[in-house]
This record gives structure tokens, sequence and C-alpha cells, in this order.
């Protein structure tokens, strides 16, 4: 499989529930599944994200993140299709602006992943991604907006564009003089290693900007030694990289699991950044932790290790003009 170029690898992803199971040792059906959850939201696991799940074990924090359990179809009081409310900060299409000196262009919705939690499920990428004269009205609205200072790139996940469409975005931002940083959104470099490529970066690190990545890792388990190589390329570059989970009961609600993938982290030079509490949107309340746990998690840490390995824990609010400590 890790003879496939990243685009066949990303076409040939595990796609329904009883594949992942019986790819990871254990009985077809030997979980419950929701099948209106993935006719909303399909199953995709790229097979080098499944090849880290330990098998015949139906706890595995790698696979609940992935596996849609019975769970999804709980409806929950609070929980709905748009928690952040992004319909009501979109400018131009699939451009949010909440925060101030940032946007965030929603430049496609593809992911490599569908990780079951996540907030944007629901999200219409058909009617809010940014490309053709979207992409241009989200130029012309950076430029003519000199308080924004960065531009963050996301999605779906903006590693899932191709090289050459990422390059000219990069290129097109380059060129907007009161643009100081460009921010990379991705779960890729870890989901999907193959993805990234030495030249690739290369062309997007000499664009003239400081170039962030902030990945998505949740579990130690996911950093193999080919996220390893990933982290390396990004850093050899001088490229920023930090890290953001969500915490999630059952996956890494527990301090150890918290400081394991802090140490991980931080001795391949990525740092813990953000640890968000769930938002919450329809189809998640299953992974919820309480903040009172949430702190408790935290200050644990805190008695623990030293301060640099303790992520900020947040929470998204509507309508506040950043996120939240916790």
């Amino acid at each position: 499989m890790q003879s496939l170029s990243w685009q066949e690898q990303l076409a040939q992803a595990i796609r329904q529930p009883n594949d992942l199971l019986d790819y990871v040792g254990l009985m077809a059906d030997s979980i419950g599944y929701s099948q209106q959850s993935i006719e909303q939201f399909p199953v995709r696991v790229p097979y080098a994200f499944a090849d880290r799940i330990q098998r015949n074990n139906p706890d595995d924090p790698l696979l609940r993140q992935v596996f849609p359990y019975i769970d999804e179809e709980d409806d929950c009081e609070g929980y709905v299709n748009d928690p952040l409310a992004e319909a009501n900060v979109q400018p131009v299409q699939g451009l949010l602006h909440k925060y101030n000196s940032r946007v965030l262009s929603i430049s496609t919705g593809a992911c490599a992943i569908h990780c079951r939690y996540c907030f944007r499920r629901h999200f219409p990428y058909q009617e809010s991604s940014t490309n053709g004269k979207h992409l241009e009205q989200s130029l012309d609205y950076i430029r003519s907006d000199e308080t924004i200072k960065e531009v963050i790139l996301s999605g779906g996940d903006p590693l899932t564009l191709s090289d050459r469409r990422l390059i000219e975005l990069c290129q097109a931002l380059s060129q907007i003089d009161h643009i100081k940083r460009i921010r990379f959104h991705t779960r890729i470099p870890v989901v999907l290693p193959a993805r990234l490529s030495e030249e690739l970066i290369k062309q997007i690190a000499n664009i003239g900007k400081t170039l962030i990545f902030v990945l998505h890792i949740n579990h130690a388990n996911e950093i193999d030694d080919a996220v390893i190589n990933n982290i390396k390329l990004l850093r050899r570059f001088n490229i920023l990289v930090l890290n953001q989970s969500v915490l999630l009961k059952g996956i890494n609600d527990s301090t150890e699991s918290l400081i394991a993938l802090s140490e991980r982290l931080v001795e391949n030079q990525v740092t813990p950044y953000y640890l968000h509490l769930l938002d919450p949107v329809t189809g998640t309340a299953h992974f919820n932790v309480d903040e009172q746990v949430a702190k408790i998690l935290i200050q644990k840490m805190h008695e623990s290790v030293s301060g640099y390995l303790v992520p900020r824990l947040v929470k998204e609010e509507v309508g506040k003009a950043g996120k939240t400590r916790v």
C-alpha cells in the first residue's frame, strides 16, 4: 500500500464499517454501527491510519475516532448541525471571519479521513467551499481589509488539494503585503503521510511568508515513523509545527494519555498548543467529557510535567472574539 501514490491511497481508503472491523481483526457486525449516520457522513479511513489501530481491540483509541458507533443516533439536547454558527460569519462564500486579524478559508470540503467527532460533519461544503470565482472574491476581501494579518487554510483538509492549486493559492496570498502568516490546519501529515513531499514543502516555504502547520493528533499511538519523518520535513524548512487535540471520552480522557501524547509531540519538536472541549455537533454526544473533568485532567498534568507539555484547554463560544480558556 505504501508504494501507491497518495492519490491512490486516498482513493482506496476503507469506506465500510465491516471492512474496517475485518481489517483490524474484529468480527463483522461485532460492534453496532449507525447506517443512518454513514449515509450522512460516510466512513473514510486510509490504510496508513488503519495500520496503527491495535488488532483485536474493540476499544482501541484510534478505532474509536473513526468507527460510526450506534451512539451517533442519540438525540441529545444542545447538539446541533452548526454548533459554532459558522454560517453567520462568511462575508464571502468559503471564507470565515470570526476573529480579529485572521480569516479562515474553507479551501476544500475533502478530507483524507472522516473523524466521527468532526464539528464540520454537517457543513454545507457544496455551498461554502472556496473555488473558482469564490476564490477570487475571497482574495479581494482579504486584500481590502488590512487588519487581516493571517490566513488559515482549512476545510476539509487543504492538503487534499493538488500541489499546483496549493502553490497557486499560497502565491496569491504572498502577494498581499499585509498578510504576514499562512497557517495550515491539517490532519493529512498524520493520517496520509505519503501526501507530503519535499518538493511541495520547499515551494510553499519559499513564498516569503511565515508558515505554520497546526496538526491534529489526539493520541500518541497516531505518531509513527512516517509521521515523524513528515514533522522533520516541515521543521527542516523552518516551519512552526503546533498540535491541537480534542478531548474525547474513551480515547484520550486520562492524564496518562494526555501526557504520553505531549511527550511524544515535544520529543519531535511539535508544541502541544490546544486541547479543545468537544463542539456539540449532532451525533457526537458520546464523545463528550465534562468541563470539570477536563479541568481536573489539566491540573493533574500541571502537577506532573513541565508547563510546556500542557496544552491550553479551550472551548469555542459563538460570538466570542477568540477561543475561551477553560
